[in-house]
């Protein structure tokens, strides 16, 4: 059987909900307070460089999105509204993301499982990330 190309759909102004949805996700067990003193508002990546949540860091963060299942999943920014569903992306590399090296506004990049079970996130921060989150299979949205 041949591999599906994966393929990429634009979804433009998606960026905030996904941001949003992120937050609920993976920062839930916070309250609203503990996210603002750890920087969330600026950077949702903190959760992990605040050690808040359990999360694979650096070269394992790398290996275990690889081995996840991607039939669906978004990609999104930080700074940015712009987002990007992938369907079919088992094969998609990590050269092959919407991602510039030195760009601010897509520097800090999150992917998240379309059923939002893990999310991988890179780093403006040469010294923090990338990282790594998965959900266990009890916890809900």
């Amino acid at each position: 059987m041949r591999n599906k190309q994966f393929k990429k759909i634009d979804i433009p102004k998606w960026g905030k909900y996904l941001r949003g949805r992120w937050r609920e996700c993976f920062a839930s067990h916070l309250s609203i307070e503990e996210q603002k003193e750890i920087g969330m508002d600026g950077f949702l990546w903190h959760l992990c460089s605040w050690e808040k949540v359990k999360c694979l860091e650096k070269d394992e963060a790398i290996k275990a999105f690889l081995h996840q299942s991607k039939l669906k999943c978004t990609i999104f920014y930080q700074l940015m509204d712009e987002a990007y569903l992938f369907e079919n992306a088992n094969t998609l590399s990590i050269n092959e993301w919407p991602f510039k090296d030195g760009h601010m506004d897509e520097h800090d990049m999150y992917v998240m499982d379309w059923s939002e079970k893990w999310t991988f996130v890179m780093t403006h921060e040469t010294d923090y990330g990338p990282y790594f989150i998965q959900k266990d299979d009890t916890s809900d949205c």
